[in-house]
């Protein structure tokens, strides 16, 4: 008959639930997971950064732009590759998670720079339109579109190389 070992079993040998959950069990309120805290981080820090590159190409204070999608750095683009750095860091390449997370990062910077861009391109185009019409067109009232809702292939680089240095410095701090 095969023998059947338990989680409590394969606690008392020293391991905990390390292999199964990546670290030991913690009693704190928010246990350590670098994963989803260099994510957060890279999207907080690159949010952040966005007031300053507007500032350096506007040469204007924008507070608005800590909260609003579009510009440099690619917030999107630093929470996801944090992330899939991170897992590798943790996991290492050949993990399923790993994986999974640079399609996700593949799939979120391609969105970024192609469908998110044109479609602010297009939002741009037809405020133009619409701001030609006379006063009294039914749709010269309409509220205009939002403008900035992608990235350009720099900018998602650039979010890119941030979230890697996040997940690399968080790593080599824990």
């Amino acid at each position: 008959m095969d023998e059947v070992m338990t989680a409590a079993d394969a606690g008392s040998l020293g391991g905990g639930n390390r292999a199964l959950y990546g670290s030991p069990p913690s009693q704190n309120l928010f246990p350590h997971n670098l994963p989803i805290f260099s994510a957060f981080l890279a999207f907080a820090l690159a949010q952040f950064l966005k007031v300053f590159t507007n500032w350096y190409k506007e040469k204007k204070w924008d507070s608005k732009r800590m909260i609003s999608s579009g510009g440099m750095p690619s917030s999107h683009s630093a929470t996801v590759t944090a992330l899939a750095v991170a897992i590798g860091l943790e996991e290492g390449a050949g993990a399923p998670a790993f994986a999974i997370a640079v399609v996700l990062a593949c799939v979120v910077m391609y969105d970024a720079s192609g469908v998110r861009l044109h479609a602010g391109r297009q939002a741009e185009l037809l405020n133009q339109i619409v701001c030609e019409f006379p006063p009294e067109h039914p749709l010269s009232t309409v509220r205009p579109l939002r403008e900035l809702l992608g990235h350009t292939p720099i900018q998602v680089a650039a979010g890119g190389i941030l979230g890697c240095v996040v997940a690399y410095l968080m790593r080599s701090t824990s």
